[in-house]
């Protein structure tokens, strides 16, 4: 096997450069943040932030989408109550960023394949994870009868929370009680009997007739 070159990285750095981004980013916004502030923040040269991180989108997605915390919720006894923490840890990580870091972020990594996937690897799989994982304990406890589409259901959660913070610029503070409302709705939808012709997440919905919108 072939030995790793040169030093080891330092720990001390990789955090003094976090810590200056997440800094920098609060105090000046997401466009406005080079390299060379941040070098210049954390007491290192430019060329100790290349060496970790090929472009500042990269640096930015380390220091403050990578790291995010994002186990599983404790089992809390019931699809509706799993459900709504989950809700609150996508609350609390889509928060956590100073404003305007996340859809800027987020522009940039679909511009970008290696940190597209990063993202989808990291940040999106540990949410995907807890959703199946809730959705699994429901099943066990026999409140669903089998496991809906993960990824249908994630978007369920994360699309309205995702437009509240970032498309309606709606107030903060009333996005718990939203989050908590669009968590129980949807556990309803989840564990409807589907004789009332409820639509399942993981359906497939029918064709549009001819002659409406689009068409």
């Amino acid at each position: 096997m072939t030995q790793p070159v040169g030093r080891p990285r330092d720990g001390r750095v990789d955090g003094a450069i976090a810590a200056a981004a997440r800094e920098l980013l609060a105090e000046h916004g997401y466009a406005q943040l080079t390299v060379d502030a941040v070098a210049s923040r954390a007491g290192v040269g430019k060329a100790a932030i290349y060496r970790r991180h090929p472009t500042k989108q990269a640096m930015i997605f380390a220091a403050v989408m990578h790291d995010l915390e994002l186990a599983t919720p404790p089992d809390a006894g019931s699809l509706a109550a799993d459900l709504a923490a989950v809700t609150h840890v996508i609350v609390s990580s889509l928060s956590a960023p100073p404003p305007g870091v996340v859809p800027g972020l987020l522009a940039d990594v679909h511009a970008d394949a290696g940190l597209a996937e990063a993202f989808a690897g990291t940040f999106i799989k540990a949410e995907r994870d807890c959703i199946t994982e809730v959705l699994d304990r429901a099943v066990g406890r026999g409140e669903l009868p089998r496991r809906p589409d993960p990824a249908a259901v994630h978007a369920m959660l994360l699309g309205p929370i995702f437009a509240w913070l970032f498309l309606l610029v709606e107030e903060p503070e009333r996005l718990p009680g939203f989050a908590a409302d669009l968590a129980a709705g949807l556990a309803r939808l989840l564990t409807s009997d589907p004789a009332d012709d409820t639509p399942h997440p993981d359906s497939t919905p029918a064709p549009a007739p001819r002659g409406h919108l689009g068409t």
